[in-house]
């Protein structure tokens, strides 16, 4: 049977951001010519690689390097905390920069991080994530009335049931919901009513946080097109900054995830995001994508 694709086979890394598992590709040397239909079938964990989805690491006319990346629905993302961390560690640790401050292009603009190298490999990478945007039409969340210019705590329907949310983009859209009990939460019945809810236009990312103390907080997330993820970058951003908007925590936040921690700062007075974690890669490999992809 013919495929969308031409190659036969194609090298890769498996890299995780705590445990937010994404294929990355340097397409610099390689060429992807369906990349939704190849995020398919990378992503299948039982007939492909298993993953959240693939970033492909392209050349950039405006930034070291271009972070291009698709959910595991075959879906474009505009960005992600967790794959750009990855992607510093890729083109630092593979040898395609020396430099420890870098540039990359993403859908949700240029971001600059920051590689702490050790042993000629990088440890932690610290991103800065820009301006959060707070503006319902921006993020984008459709408004029940004109005049709305927040949703900070604001009331919304979901399945006949009430939620207060914080909307939140930090170049994806993000809807943060407090609750009493993260860990016993039914995410897989709820996400999905929140991710495709009618009021979010593009669907939305959601975290479900409790408060620990007033430096701590504790989430899980779904995500638009992947589902439950171990962790999720710019949700553990837009958490913070939920967080602190409503006077639930301090400027600097430990953001606990199912896979580990993330430490986020939001400098109210630059308005910028900051975001510190690790990024790990777990093997290399070389797949036959015509195979699977029809």
């Amino acid at each position: 049977m013919k495929t969308d694709l031409e190659e036969s086979s194609m090298k890769f890394t498996k890299m995780h951001g705590l445990g937010n598992d994404y294929v990355y590709v340097n397409c610099l040397k390689e060429h992807i010519e369906n990349p939704p239909a190849a995020a398919r079938f990378i992503s299948d964990r039982h007939f492909g690689i298993g993953s959240d989805g693939l970033i492909m690491i392209n050349p950039s006319k405006q930034a070291d390097f271009e972070m291009e990346m698709y959910n595991a629905d075959g879906s474009r993302g505009e960005m992600c905390g967790n794959g750009i961390r990855c992607v510093a560690k890729y083109v630092y640790d593979y040898g395609l920069t020396d430099k420890t401050s870098i540039s990359v292009e993403t859908l949700g603009g240029i971001k600059y991080l920051d590689l702490t190298v050790k042993d000629g490999k990088t440890e932690l990478v610290r991103v800065n994530m820009g301006k959060p945007e707070l503006f319902p039409e921006r993020i984008p969340v459709l408004l029940e009335k004109p005049g709305d210019e927040r949703m900070i705590n604001a009331p919304i329907l979901v399945d006949g049931q009430e939620y207060r949310i914080t909307a939140v983009s930090m170049g994806n859209p993000h809807a943060v919901v407090y609750v009493d009990d993260v860990e016993g939460l039914d995410i897989e019945t709820i996400g999905p009513k929140f991710e495709n809810y009618k009021r979010f236009p593009n669907r939305i990312n959601t975290e479900f946080v409790k408060v620990l103390d007033r430096h701590t907080a504790q989430m899980r997330v779904w995500e638009r097109g992947s589902g439950e993820t171990l962790a999720c970058g710019t949700g553990a951003c837009a958490v913070a900054v939920s967080c602190i908007l409503n006077g639930l925590t301090e400027d600097s936040v430990t953001v606990k995830l199912l896979g580990g921690d993330l430490q986020i700062e939001w400098d109210r007075e630059a308005d910028i995001v900051y975001m510190t974690g690790p990024a790990t890669v777990v093997f290399d490999g070389e797949i036959d994508i015509t195979g699977g992809i029809k």
